[in-house]
């Protein structure tokens, strides 16, 4: 009987610290500081109604399970889509938010980057705000700590590691096959005009963390891209070229970068004449950025594809 006793005793006092441990941790999770592109957020308590502006949160959000409140008016890439849903909130585009209706909603958190990054001032009089803005030089790392920041103001950090080691690892695969795969050279087409992206640039991901080696690698480090010709990529003749159709991506008629890049003096091209020419996914690259945790899988995979001569 003592035994007996015993053991409850000790049952009952382990069940007592598993809970004292769990509402400890509950209790030093918030107030959370947050550091972000802006400066430092103090977030009170788990946000229940978040609005979100940067499209790359919001992808990495998805990939973890958890729903924004409302959203700007905006081209969604595909899992995005449900966004584009009249019956959630729209409150105002990228670049311009409606105050009015992000007031009329009390969100506990704002989240901006990117192209509305500039409303940052603004926005932090409504609510808590951060600002998720990623470093071009550093697109990989930023990933990974908006990730995990994401992760833990919404308590959903085994989801994050999980779906980083998946990165980490396809990433490894990617730079192994990189080594023996030859020079790349990405641009950007738009409006029938060229764009390059070197290392360090808005797209240099491709060379700085992804291991393909730059066909072109003093190219301008502008948000924009060093604008180029056929003549350029015919001298540079890189063994791949990339491809980002913007127009293809914002939805705007005109000329299609396949149909552009149809012509006498790219067909001279070793990519041209390999067919290695590689379409990229234009909405992860161009609208995501690559800067949303399932855009980021995504590219790397489709890279993978590529390099293993599988598209």
């Amino acid at each position: 009987m003592p035994l007996l006793k015993f053991q409850i005793r000790r049952a009952l006092l382990s069940v007592s610290l598993v809970l004292f441990a769990t509402v400890a941790f509950q209790l030093h999770a918030f107030p959370l500081n947050v550091e972000h592109a802006s400066g430092t957020t103090t977030i009170a308590a788990e946000p229940k109604k978040t609005v979100v502006f940067d499209l790359a949160s919001l992808d990495t959000m998805h990939a973890l399970g958890v729903e924004a409140s409302a959203v700007p008016t905006a081209k969604y890439v595909n899992q995005l889509s449900a966004y584009a849903n009249k019956s959630i909130p729209k409150v105002g585009s990228l670049f311009e938010p409606n105050y009015e209706a992000i007031n009329a909603l009390s969100p506990d958190l704002i989240i901006i980057g990117g192209r509305s990054a500039p409303k940052y001032a603004d926005l932090g009089k409504l609510a808590p705000t951060i600002d998720m803005t990623v470093d071009p030089k550093d697109l990989m790392g930023s990933v990974k700590r908006n990730t995990l920041k994401l992760a833990e103001i919404f308590n959903k950090q085994d989801k994050a590691r999980e779906q980083l080691k998946k990165l980490d690892e396809s990433v490894a695969t990617l730079k192994e096959k990189a080594k023996n795969a030859g020079s790349g050279l990405i641009i950007l087409t738009t409006g029938g005009k060229i764009s390059a992206y070197g290392p360090g640039s808005r797209f240099g991901i491709l060379h700085d963390a992804f291991g393909i080696t730059a066909a072109a690698p003093n190219l301008s480090a502008s948000n924009h891209g060093q604008a180029v010709s056929f003549e350029f990529i015919y001298k540079t003749d890189p063994q791949w070229l990339f491809v980002i159709d913007r127009d293809g991506a914002i939805g705007r008629e005109g000329v299609a970068a396949s149909q552009l890049l149809d012509n006498e003096l790219m067909h001279k091209t070793a990519a041209w004449k390999n067919k290695r020419i590689v379409y990229l996914n234009a909405m992860d690259w161009y609208l995501l950025g690559s800067a949303g945790l399932t855009a980021m899988q995504q590219n790397v995979d489709q890279l993978i594809t590529v390099l293993d001569g599988k598209q």
